[in-house]
């Protein structure tokens, strides 16, 4: 099998743990690594957690490297703290850590080095703020064609976003509002983006009708993992007023899932990087930054997908 060779830059919270899972099921992946942003988690529990679930898939040959960069607004603290919750369920208790995967090199070197070590392009998959791949390629601007595609949660353009935060409209997602600047950079480097945003994910609320639907196959541990850590969600956001989706779990799919689940049309955007719109994904016509934007997403053709992937169990155990 041709393998897609990728790189997953997530930052820590539960969905970006269950992509990570979700990822390391896929046969047509080549995961050559894993860097970890410290936006919405505490940065050492998320590690801990990504280096576990490598465990589980005994895929200790996955890089592991941590972030260094800090955005200029920071995901609230009770949303940080998510990674303990997952790093407590017995699933992950169950697992001795193995820091071997753990890299001495920061996000950003270990992303130049791996671009310009490979023969073949790479597909760079983000389901937290885009800062590390931006300075990676600031860095060495040489290295964007082997870009193969960046797939990327994030943004919301032409429905509201999910800050709610003073001196801000409401426009923005919070994985470009974290680091707007770096968005702003990414939009200009003439990279293929896939912006997997608000406008999809809509569709997909974590409600107690969807997780009794995982709970029914939780025969399988896959599903019973998925469904513990969803279910740890529910109170984890209520003084926003806004519900947990399946933000991150729609960008990974795209590696896999066709034109029948996710439609996405190729827009010129910009990003606001000044209040009350910092971090809004906007549409600005003649500035040649093109960006493909999934607009809509069939719920019941991504559910039927999720629901089959979950039914299996973790790989045995070697030794």
């Amino acid at each position: 099998m041709n393998q897609k060779k990728v790189i997953f830059d997530h930052d820590g919270g539960v969905d970006d743990l269950l992509s990570l899972v979700l990822l390391l099921s896929m046969e047509n992946i080549d995961l050559l690594g894993v860097t970890v942003t410290p936006a919405d988690c505490f940065l050492e529990d998320a590690t801990e957690a990504t280096l576990k679930i490598l465990t589980l898939f005994n895929r200790q040959d996955v890089s592991v490297a941590k972030g260094q960069l800090f955005g200029v607004n920071p995901f609230p603290y009770d949303w940080r703290a998510q990674p303990k919750i997952i790093n407590a369920l017995p699933t992950l208790l169950a697992v001795e850590l193995d820091e071997k995967p753990l890299l001495k090199t920061s996000a950003v070197e270990y992303m130049i080095h791996t671009l310009e070590a490979s023969k073949d392009k790479i597909t760079v998959l983000m389901t937290g703020p885009c800062s590390n791949l931006t300075e990676a390629l600031k860095q060495r601007p040489d290295l964007v064609e082997k870009v193969e595609e960046v797939i990327w949660m994030g943004g919301a353009v032409n429905v509201p976003g999910n800050v709610a935060m003073h001196n801000h409209d409401g426009s923005a997602e919070w994985n470009v509002f974290w680091d707007p600047y770096a968005a702003d950079d990414m939009f200009k480097m003439g990279l293929n983006i896939k912006l997997v945003s608000l406008d999809a994910t809509n569709c997909l609320p974590i409600s107690i009708p969807f997780l009794k639907q995982i709970a029914a196959q939780r025969a399988y541990p896959l599903s019973e993992f998925f469904g513990q850590c969803w279910a740890s969600t529910v109170p984890s956001i209520p003084s926003y007023e806004f519900t947990y989706h399946l933000w991150d779990i729609m960008a990974t799919s795209c590696l896999e899932v066709g034109d029948d689940a996710i439609q996405f049309e190729k827009m010129e955007l910009a990003v606001g990087t000044k209040q009350p719109n910092q971090g809004q994904t906007y549409h600005a016509k003649g500035n040649n930054q093109w960006v493909n934007v999934s607009v809509s997403a069939n719920r019941d053709v991504m559910l039927d997908y999720l629901l089959k992937k979950l039914k299996r169990g973790f790989p045995k155990q070697n030794g």
